[in-house]
């Protein structure tokens, strides 16, 4: 069993709302040289090293986002 890190977020080209929304709240705070944000998800779990991707890929709408896979 090993300790791992999935982190999702849109793909490019998919229009991320909150994260533009974000982008413009931090602008508006004095962040000026944030340019752009993008909003994922991260999960993290233990589990055995070969059923990670399918856990990634069942995490993960395939059409709009993409993963990464890290070992924590």
């Amino acid at each position: 069993v090993v300790r791992y890190r999935i982190t999702t977020i849109l793909k490019t080209g998919i229009l991320d709302n909150a994260g533009k929304a974000t982008t413009k709240a931090l602008q508006s705070l004095g962040f000026d040289n944030v340019n752009d944000v993008r909003i994922g998800k991260t999960f993290e779990l233990n589990c055995n090293p070969t059923d990670i991707d399918k856990i990634a890929q069942a995490q993960t709408n395939s059409v709009m986002e993409e993963y990464t896979i890290e070992k924590i």
